[in-house]
This record gives structure tokens, C-alpha cells and sequence, in this order.
């Protein structure tokens, strides 16, 4: 697609905010009505806005769409003091954009770090939050998934071409997108990477990944008060059926711990759906349908 194809497909305002320690952060505002909540989307930690481009031009312009790159992502600046990529960080950007945008809150939309985030602002602000989407997230992660993530964040790499990106990407997520072929993974690839001094590059801060190497022993936080905390509101949870992150135990606990919460489970895909399989469609429609009057 050429630069003018893309412009012309665009339907949202490339926006910039300043927070209060300094660093300028991107976001993309999809046109939507300013009398009822936009929906606020919160990506992965490696991920950038990029990932909601197709359920923002979904549900815009019936819903405002806003979709934030988290500091060291995308077109947000890095941040020259790693120790601060960390949801409470992260947490406090967010409010910050809230109160830029005027918005008293939000219908959060979070896919994995999104999702902690989410939980983060629910036991820190929970008026802030109309409802919530937690995407492939809950209080208890698994240490599968967990050291899989660990195992590529913040391992830089350089590419040739978008296929080769492609490639790359498929080798190490394959498991989790059984049906992709290689058009799925090259588009994967064009959401998760840009193309900087004539190399293709993932598109994020490697130093993301210095929070996860701190030496000595590291505490385990309870998020399961931080998760009942979004019960105040209407809450639906997105699994994918083949997650090494969120398991279904988790997920039946989940309902036991808040019973009004809504959930669905997408076959045949792992960690994070993207929201545009058919049974998320479906079930993100009927949850939004639900908030309006």
C-alpha cells in the first residue's frame, strides 16, 4: 500500500499528549460521539495502537475510539528512565489522557499489559472506568506464558524485508495462530514493526524489558483485588481457547470471583486475540450494545 493509500484510508486524528514527567505520547482518536464514553484501548507490552486499527473502524463513529501508544511504543517518545515502563506508570498516562480528552471515563478495551492496566486503574480510580474488555488477561498469569514473553522482549532485531519480518514473527508466535498464513503474518508484522535507516525493526524501546531482569528475589502481587475492583462495572473477558497466559481454570475462577462478569473463548487461537475473529465480534457488539441505553 502506497503512503497516499494510506492516508487516504485513515479515519482517525494522529493526537499528541504531554504527560507530567515530560515525555510525549501518541494516540489515534477515531471520530465518535463526545456524550457517552469513548471505548480506550490498551495494547500488549510490545505492541503499539496499531493493533486496534480494525475495531476502531468498526465501532467508529458510533463509539469515539481512542487507542494509546504506552510511553516507548509506537509514535510515543522512550523514556530515558526505564524503572518507570510499569503499570502504575503506564496507569497514571492513561488518567492523564482521560483528562486531556475531558472524559470523566472510559469503556476500557485492554489486551494483556492493557488489561493489567485496566486492573490497576480499577483499584486506583474506579470512577474512571464506565467498563471494561480485559483481552487474554486476568489475576493470575501463567509462568508458561510468562517466560515465553520474557523469552523475546527486548530482543532487538533487524529485518530485510517485510516478509522476512514476517517469517521471524510466525516462527515465534506460530503456535498461537494456527490458521495464519503468510499474508496474516507479513500484516502481523506491519503492525508490530516500522521501517527506520532502511531496516525493518520491532517498534518499541528493548529497554522495556529491564523492569523483568531487577537481581534477587521478586514479590508476588495479588491482583485478584485489583480484578474484583472492575466488578463495580460491566465486565466482559476475551480468551483465546489455546492461551499460555490466561487458563481456563483462571478464567471459570474469574466468574466465581464476580458472577455477572460476561466472557467468550475464540477457538483455535492463543495470546492475545485480535478482536476481529467472529466469535469476539460478536460477543464485543452485544457487551457494547448492553452499556447504551
Amino acid at each position: 500500500m502506497s503512503m497516499g493509500a494510506d492516508k487516504a484510508d485513515r479515519q482517525y486524528r494522529d493526537s499528541h499528549l504531554m504527560v507530567a514527567d515530560g515525555l510525549r505520547l501518541h494516540y489515534r482518536d477515531y471520530p465518535g460521539p463526545r456524550d457517552k464514553p469513548p471505548l480506550l484501548c490498551l495494547h500488549g507490552l510490545t505492541r503499539n495502537a496499531r493493533d486496534f486499527d480494525a475495531f476502531a473502524k468498526r465501532h467508529s463513529p458510533r463509539w469515539r475510539v481512542v487507542a494509546l501508544d504506552f510511553r516507548g511504543r509506537g509514535g510515543s517518545e522512550y523514556d530515558p528512565l526505564p524503572a518507570r515502563y510499569n503499570p502504575l506508570t503506564y496507569a497514571r498516562d492513561v488518567l492523564e489522557l482521560l483528562d486531556a480528552l475531558e472524559a470523566p471515563n472510559a469503556v476500557f478495551v485492554g489486551t494483556s499489559l492493557g488489561g493489567l492496566v485496566t486492573m490497576t486503574i480499577a483499584a486506583t480510580a474506579p470512577q474512571r472506568i464506565a467498563a471494561s474488555i480485559l483481552n487474554d488477561v486476568g489475576p493470575e498469569l501463567s509462568d508458561v506464558g510468562l517466560e515465553r514473553i520474557r523469552s523475546y522482549v527486548g530482543k532487538a532485531a533487524s529485518f530485510r524485508s517485510w516478509d522476512e519480518a514476517a517469517d521471524s514473527i510466525a516462527a515465534s508466535q506460530g503456535p498461537a495462530f494456527p490458521r495464519y498464513g503468510h499474508a496474516d503474518w507479513v500484516a502481523m508484522a506491519r503492525r508490530n514493526c516500522r521501517e527506520r535507516n532502511g531496516e525493518i525493526v520491532f517498534d518499541y524501546d528493548m529497554a522495556i524489558a529491564l523492569p523483568f531482569e531487577t537481581q534477587g528475589p521478586k514479590p508476588k502481587v495479588d491482583l485478584w483485588p485489583m480484578f474484583k475492583a472492575l466488578g463495580q462495572h460491566p465486565l466482559l473477558v476475551v480468551r483465546g481457547e489455546l492461551s499460555d497466559l490466561l487458563g481456563a481454570r483462571t478464567l471459570d475462577e474469574m466468574h466465581k470471583a464476580l458472577p455477572n462478569m460476561r466472557s467468550v473463548t475464540v477457538p483455535c487461537v492463543g495470546h492475545a486475540p485480535m478482536l476481529s475473529e467472529p466469535e469476539a465480534i460478536a460477543a464485543i457488539e452485544e457487551f457494547l450494545a448492553s452499556l447504551e441505553p
